[in-house]
């Protein structure tokens, strides 16, 4: 355990930080899947933008590396496209 004062500070503040960055994470992960049970395209399409938002927050913060956001986001699109398709 920490022994000086700046060093107990440092352990409160960094597990406030990861509780935090659980709950972005979490929420956004449930907003992904929520997105992708969409059956129908109108749905979908007005979903994306915040969950894409929501993607592009978490990578701005550094909780999920910036490729890994691109990656969700792309796999997004291509759904959205497929469902166009189908349609």
């Amino acid at each position: 355990m920490a022994n000086h004062k700046a060093t107990k500070k440092d352990v409160r503040q960094a597990a406030k930080r990861r509780e935090r960055n659980r709950y972005y994470g979490k929420t956004t992960r449930n907003a992904i899947r929520d997105l992708k049970a969409q059956k129908d395209k109108k749905a979908f399409d007005e979903a994306m933008p915040d969950t894409v938002a929501m993607i592009d927050k978490l990578a701005k913060r550094g909780i999920i590396h910036k490729n890994k956001a691109n990656n969700l986001k792309s796999k997004l699109a291509k759904r959205a496209n497929k469902m166009a398709v189908a349609q």
